[in-house]
């Protein structure tokens, strides 16, 4: 599952990516316009927000993300006396808020309450879609019972596909989510993937699922 992490202390900002990485792929951001431009990619599962940050702030960052109607939750980090922050936060559509100075336990735990509430995550950190199981604390999968070997890169793939059953996803979208902006690959290795990952699928009657949206991407059937 992919974080993106926005605030300006860097020092803070290096603290909170390295305590999220062992659970979580984490991009970053420290200002405002690198904050909008990755949110735009609509690839996180859950944000990160400083309400301080440079160029724009994280009320404008949010207010635009809501704008084109995309509906990642926002864990929002405030300072302690800024009560009307909080509020405000909460009213442009943030989901929760989390007041500086923060224990990391609790910030993870408010992390896995916004996946859990927003359907990314459940109790048990798994992901179900008909016949199919991912058992995230493993990273293991089960098709109609019968366990199925995915790389680690086909698996992210297919929990992608499956948190967004129903909606077309393009190739930079997948791109970006499964193999990061930092990546050295091209896109195309989208399209070679996708093609093993049907393959590993086919024998369950899963594979036709996935359907080819021509010049645009990919897109998994609604259960």
């Amino acid at each position: 599952m992919r974080l993106l992490v926005v605030e300006d202390n860097i020092p803070l900002l290096e603290s909170i990516v390295q305590l999220l990485s062992d659970e979580f792929e984490v991009d970053q951001a420290s200002n405002g316009e690198d904050a909008l431009f990755l949110a735009m990619q609509n690839i996180h599962d859950a944000i990160v927000l400083d309400v301080m940050i440079p160029d724009i702030d994280g009320f404008e960052v949010l207010k635009e993300i809501r704008k084109k109607g995309f509906k990642t939750p926002v864990l929002f980090l405030t300072a302690r006396d800024s009560l009307e922050d909080r509020v405000k936060g909460l009213d442009y559509g943030g989901d929760d808020y989390l007041v500086k100075p923060f224990q990391a336990a609790e910030l993870k735990a408010r992390i896995r309450a916004l996946l859990r509430r927003s359907g990314s995550l459940t109790t048990h950190q798994t992901i179900q879609y008909r016949g199919i199981e991912l058992l995230g604390k493993e990273r293991d999968i089960l098709a109609n019972g019968h366990s199925v070997k995915l790389t680690s890169k086909q698996y992210e793939l297919l929990e992608f596909m499956i948190q967004n059953k129903g909606a077309i996803l393009t190739k930079e979208q997948i791109y970006d989510r499964v193999w990061g902006f930092d990546s050295d690959t091209t896109i195309a290795i989208v399209e070679v993937f996708m093609h093993h990952l049907r393959k590993k699928l086919e024998p369950f009657g899963y594979h036709a699922d996935i359907k080819t949206i021509r010049g645009v991407g990919y897109m998994l059937n609604e259960e």
